[in-house]
Formats: C-alpha cells, sequence, structure tokens
C-alpha cells in the first residue's frame, strides 16, 4: 500500500504535560492543574499517566478547591465543572 495512504498518527499526537520534578513543592498544584486539561481535552488516562496521580486524588483536594474557586470568579463554567466532577469523585 502506497505512504500516501497510511495515517501513522492514528489517534492524534500525544499531550505533553509540563510538570515539575515530582520533589518540587509545586509538583501537585501543577498535577491538579494537568488532570483537569487532560480532563478538558479527553485525555483523562494520559494525564493520570503523567502525573501519576487518578482522577479525585485526596491528595490534590485543596488545589482543586482553588483552582474552582478561581474558576467560579473568572466565571470560567467549563474548569468550573471539571473542577466539581474531580472533587466529587
Amino acid at each position: 500500500m502506497s505512504r500516501a495512504f497510511v495515517n501513522e498518527d492514528a489517534g492524534g499526537p500525544e499531550r505533553r504535560y509540563n510538570l515539575p520534578k515530582r520533589d518540587d513543592p509545586g509538583y501537585d498544584a501543577a498535577a491538579a492543574w494537568a488532570l483537569l486539561e487532560g480532563a478538558n481535552a479527553g485525555d483523562s488516562y494520559g494525564a493520570e499517566l503523567a502525573t501519576g496521580y487518578g482522577w479525585g486524588e485526596p491528595r490534590l483536594r485543596p488545589h482543586v478547591e482553588r483552582i474552582l474557586a478561581d474558576a467560579r470568579a473568572e466565571g470560567n463554567e467549563r474548569l468550573q465543572q471539571l473542577a466539581e466532577r474531580f472533587l466529587r469523585a
């Protein structure tokens, strides 16, 4: 088969999550953001793999609660919805 008809990128490009090192004090806050961004992009699994945390991780609740408060203040309904869903998990 001609290479012109082969979709080598099937499934789309792999999403990259910019995270600090695990021992960085800001890691958990960045991981919370990454999980919410991944969910928004339809890549919850990839975000979980990248962060090492699952959706609804109790350790990340304080960070997600801050993100939720900011989302409400800014009127960001989508981020608010994702944060609320995370906190219900």
